[in-house]
């Protein structure tokens, strides 16, 4: 048996996903979800880097998530996770979705991340893991429509 239980992880998991959700939707302030990281967590970003300490993933996440096209990626549905209770672990295939144009259409791209969690709502470890390619593919195709079709908050 693992430190954690399986509930206490899937519980933090859930508020992970509700507190990415707000910081996405809510302006673009992204402090309440570098909080879920403990003050030497480790989050590696495969296109970004590795950001070591939860003060270095706090100014990674703001800037990169305050500049354009990026502001405008809004929520991250997971579709899928699993839990690892033996090792405190949580694999997911999360979307990062672009906020609705209206159009009809969904603008996404998927991915795989692991978090290991620390106890008290906090984690000491993210990696996510994606196609760069796809990424681009489907930021191209977003912003092409968005010029047809622009956002109502411009």
């Amino acid at each position: 048996m693992g430190q954690y239980t399986r509930d206490e992880i899937e519980t933090a998991y859930a508020h992970y996903r509700e507190t990415a959700k707000r910081c996405g939707t809510g302006g673009q302030q992204w402090d309440e979800w570098a909080d879920l990281f403990t003050e030497d967590a480790v989050y590696y970003e495969h296109l970004y880097g590795k950001f070591e300490g939860r003060e270095a993933i706090r100014t990674w996440i703001q800037t990169t998530m305050n500049e354009f096209p990026n502001n405008e990626m809004t929520d991250f549905p997971a579709d899928w996770w699993i839990i690892d209770e033996e090792k405190g672990w949580v694999i997911a295939a999360v979307w990062n979705r672009m906020q609705d144009l209206g159009d009809g259409e969904v603008y996404q791209a998927i991915n795989w991340s692991r978090l290991d969690y620390a106890g008290n709502n906090q984690w000491s470890y993210e990696e996510d893991i994606y196609n760069v390619d796809e990424f681009s593919v489907m930021v191209t195709a977003y912003l092409r429509a968005r010029k047809a079709h622009p956002p109502a908050n411009g």
